[in-house]
């Protein structure tokens, strides 16, 4: 089997030798090991459990994790490749990986930029090293359910599930729809709103962000899954219902989500990579097979009719245009980033997601009727692809949203 190229050129895009290595890795057990299971994989709606062996076993479950608690230590950017690159093999998979790699990102590097007392630092690095580890010796997988079926997702108002503070923790009841890996992680990351009695106010400033661990008592994963796409996502709904969880169970201290979402917002950009590397995977595939290179499909080529070279050539410049946006918004990412920006985050989040399906649909299209054939990978990416635009906190039509105010006024601006 010929290597695939990487999907961004170390040295047309300054790559560090860090994110070279990383994205090779991913690339490789990608190639070798997800493309070929992909599709039964979507066939069953069942979770990637290989794939994730696969990951633990080229060390990438803990590639956010910091290098002083024994992880690779890589940046936004460098873990936003990596994952792009699965994405090209197994959407799915990608998809999931982000929800586990997100636990250690969020409450690592991103937090590290984020303003806590002294006590309250201490308190979270020896918390957040007890997960580390769960993960890097005892292969633990961590998810992340975030959506409630209300607008608490999309940040407009306290999360419906509540963590109760008790003596030595809290006691947890609420639930979460949508709540990828349910039933195959050993710990959900759940964000919470804190309450200290029954008088207490529900408010996004009390914000928890907890490790539950799946196996405690009042866990309890409900309903089929059985959705268009994204299949091995298996993201069926969590309730819970007077689940302890103690002290050291934070992976975010209260409050600081609250201050993550307002001053570090790229952090909900984390779904795109598997996108963009669905739309990569679109258009490589639709070139090989115009060449005649696809195993199974015959050895005809059909690159010589004007209408295919058009076709791909939109493919192209929509797959460039996709890329660059992205990769400039993802390398943009810190706290506190200017009004250009966070618009430009949000354009590159409703790009990404919208295009990659324009790119599989363009694929289907130029490719013809063989195309729609489920011994082919198209009809699957469009499927996957379709379901980006619609992922909180920031739909498709709320980054059109957040853009539109943004054009048109400045912090603080009313028409009163």
């Amino acid at each position: 089997m010929q290597p695939d190229q990487p999907m961004f050129d170390a040295k047309a895009w300054q790559l560090t030798s860090q994110q070279q290595e990383l994205t090779a890795r991913a690339r490789h057990i990608g190639q070798t090991k997800f493309a070929g299971r992909a599709a039964d994989y979507d066939a069953r709606a069942a979770f990637p459990t290989e794939n994730y062996n696969d990951l633990f076993d080229a060390n990438l479950m803990g590639i956010c994790i910091p290098k002083e608690d024994g992880g690779e230590g890589a940046s936004f950017l460098t873990y936003a490749l990596t994952a792009a690159e699965i994405g090209r093999y197994c959407g799915a998979t990608a998809l999931t990986w982000n929800m586990h790699v997100c636990s250690t990102l969020w409450s690592g590097l991103l937090t590290d930029d984020l303003e806590m007392d002294d006590s309250t630092r201490t308190m979270h690095k020896q918390n957040r090293s007890v997960h580390y580890q769960r993960i890097l010796t005892e292969g633990a997988i961590y998810s992340q359910p975030f959506s409630e079926g209300s607008s608490a997702a999309a940040g407009a108002t306290a999360f419906a599930t509540i963590a109760h503070k008790v003596e030595g923790g809290w006691r947890v009841n609420g639930k979460k729809i949508f709540a990828s890996l349910a039933g195959h992680a050993n710990y959900y990351g759940i964000l919470c709103t804190q309450t200290t009695d029954e008088n207490t106010e529900l408010s996004r400033r009390n914000t928890i962000y907890l490790a539950v661990p799946a196996a405690s008592q009042g866990v309890t994963v409900q309903g089929k899954w059985d959705p268009v796409g994204m299949r091995g996502t298996v993201s069926r709904t969590l309730i819970f219902e007077d689940v302890f969880v103690p002290e050291n169970a934070t992976l975010m201290p209260a409050g600081i989500y609250f201050q993550a979402a307002k001053r570090w917002p790229h952090m909900f950009m984390t779904l795109t990579p598997s996108y963009m590397g669905i739309a990569q995977a679109a258009y490589d595939f639709t070139v090989k097979y115009l060449r005649g290179e696809i195993e199974g499909t015959g050895p005809v080529k059909r690159r010589q009719f004007a209408t295919k070279q058009i076709a791909v050539a939109q493919m192209r410049i929509m797959l460039e245009q996709t890329k660059t946006l992205w990769f400039q918004s993802m390398s943009e990412a810190c706290a506190n980033p200017s009004k250009d920006q966070l618009m430009r985050a949000w354009a590159g989040q409703y790009t990404t997601m919208e295009n990659a399906n324009e790119i599989a649909q363009l694929a289907i299209r130029t490719c013809g009727g063989q195309s729609m054939l489920k011994t082919l990978p198209l009809e699957r990416w469009y499927r996957d692809s379709r379901c980006g635009s619609l992922m909180l906190p920031w739909t498709a039509e709320l980054c059109l949203d957040m853009l539109g105010k943004g054009c048109l006024y400045e912090r603080g601006e009313t028409d009163d």
